[in-house]
């Protein structure tokens, strides 16, 4: 008995010492990036454009760049209840560009199955994730990890301005991919899903320095800490579900999101009317029950996504118009 419960703590030891290991070696990606030993190149290829525009340029008022969560592997690998999501929201806002094929958790936009050295190794990942066999699944959370430490990254005030400048170079170059005129000055709305709602509030400063519009957030049971870019951008949505638990603890992790620290970036914001807050409904983290399912409904009789949708969409007409009068 005692020699089985030795080799089960040394693995369990030798697991910790690896995941140790490997959040040290987190911050290399944009280390390297900011080293320039990946070139200048943004990674495009193979990615399609899964809503096409066929508006004519004149007629688009916004662009709105979705940011997937913590369990994707690239831009191009959505699921299909996101896919549905964004295919709605495209029809909703008839005048906005909706870009979907940006993957947040990466310095160039290169999936991890594209990877040069650990691509065999992200591939099998996504085969576990996707296997029948709760077992074989597991393998497929170290997508997640991975993805949660360049989150991360992005919080942290030492690499984070790095990473999250990489970031807003990724975005503004899938913009300019849509036709995005600095000149025109369009709102762009960066729709932060999940973990992906730190590396929206991240780069959207360093974004807004680049497309010369204004550009706002919108957290989609948003995880983010105390970030600088809370009182650079022009507004933060927060929207959350009031079963959302992931989003509803995220506050206890980051003291800079303790009501108490007033000098705080994330207080200081909330002073300002930075940080507007919308209560969705009785929605969860993700799921049968999430934002974007159509399975459940709230008392209105709208389903979870229609609800969400309304909201997302009428975040973006209300800033549109408000815009417009201002420029005219």
């Amino acid at each position: 008995m005692a020699e089985p419960l030795a080799n089960l703590l040394s693995l369990l030891g030798i697991g910790f010492m690896a995941l140790l290991v490997w959040a040290a070696l987190a911050p290399f990606e944009a280390l390297g990036w900011w080293a320039g030993w990946f070139g200048s190149n943004i990674h495009t290829a193979d990615l399609p454009i899964h809503l096409p525009d066929a508006k004519p340029r004149e007629d688009i008022d916004s662009y709105l760049v979705f940011l997937s969560g913590i369990a994707q592997v690239g831009g191009e690998s959505l699921s299909r209840r996101e896919r549905a999501f964004l295919e709605q929201l495209d029809e909703n806002l008839a005048h906005t560009i909706v870009i979907d094929d940006i993957f947040p958790y990466s310095v160039n936009n290169l999936p991890l199955t594209g990877q040069p050295v650990f691509a065999r190794l992200w591939r099998w990942a996504l085969r576990s994730k996707l296997s029948d066999n709760w077992l074989e699944r597991l393998g497929g959370y170290l997508i997640n990890l991975r993805n949660i430490w360049q989150v991360a990254i992005s919080i942290d005030h030492r690499y984070g301005p790095i990473y999250n400048q990489a970031m807003a170079r990724v975005i503004a170059h899938g913009l300019a991919r849509r036709g995005y005129n600095p000149e025109q000055a369009a709102p762009v709305f960066l729709v932060g899903y999940s973990g992906a709602g730190q590396i929206a509030v991240g780069a959207a400063p360093y974004l807004r320095e680049q497309m010369g519009g204004p550009v706002y957030v919108i957290l989609l049971g948003g995880i983010y800490g105390n970030d600088p870019g809370l009182l650079a951008v022009d507004r933060v949505y927060h929207l959350y579900g009031e079963k959302d638990t992931p989003q509803r603890l995220t506050p206890l992790v980051f003291p800079g999101r303790w009501p108490f620290l007033w000098y705080s970036d994330w207080n200081r914001a909330r002073r300002r009317g930075r940080i507007v807050f919308r209560n969705l409904g009785p929605m969860t983290h993700g799921g049968s029950t999430g934002y974007m399912t159509r399975s459940q409904t709230l008392a209105d009789g709208r389903t979870f996504q229609e609800a969400t949708l309304d909201e997302m969409a009428a975040i973006v007409r209300e800033n549109v118009e408000a815009n417009a009068k201002r420029a005219g």
